[in-house]
């Protein structure tokens, strides 16, 4: 004859094996990676004042963004983000890749700055007032109630004429 009680103990310490196992998987962090890393091999290879714009496209592909006026700068963004269950995103790895290009297209300036050079930036809290009426919306209803009856829009048109 089957021992009940020990079916029950098995089941139980299945269950609790199973429910742990599930909580620890649930605290698996979530990597997200913006942009591409460039290869440091690749980046050796730029050097100023020998390389060209069209031989940096190449060597690095298109930028992830220019300077907007003049061009004569490109940037090669990438960072590393990683996530906690519900937790904030935490910024693990940042590289932000600098060429600058002088006035006949080859490389002035190279930079690299990572997480450490960048600046935690705080908006600004206030709100820009506008000009008008603040209308709760029962009084936007209201006066909407008037609006879309025969006699006004024949009047509108009449006026218009």
């Amino acid at each position: 004859m089957v021992n009940i009680s020990r079916i029950s103990n098995s089941f139980t310490l299945f269950l609790g094996v199973s429910i742990f196992a599930l909580c620890i998987s649930a605290c698996d962090s979530r990597v997200h990676i913006r942009g591409n890393f460039l290869d440091p091999e690749k980046i050796v290879d730029i050097r100023p004042g020998e390389i060209s714009r069209e031989e940096v496209m190449e060597i690095l592909g298109s930028p992830s963004t220019v300077t907007p006026f003049n061009s004569d700068t490109w940037y090669y963004i990438a960072q590393r983000t990683e996530t906690l269950s519900f937790f904030e995103p935490k910024l693990v790895k940042r590289q932000v890749f600098v060429v600058s290009f002088d006035k006949e297209g080859k490389v002035a300036t190279v930079d690299t700055l990572g997480l450490e050079q960048g600046q935690k930036i705080i908006p600004v809290a206030r709100k820009t007032l506008t000009h008008g009426n603040k209308l709760t919306v029962f009084e936007q209803m209201i006066g909407n109630l008037n609006r879309f009856n025969k006699g006004n829009r024949q009047r509108r048109e009449t006026d218009s004429d």
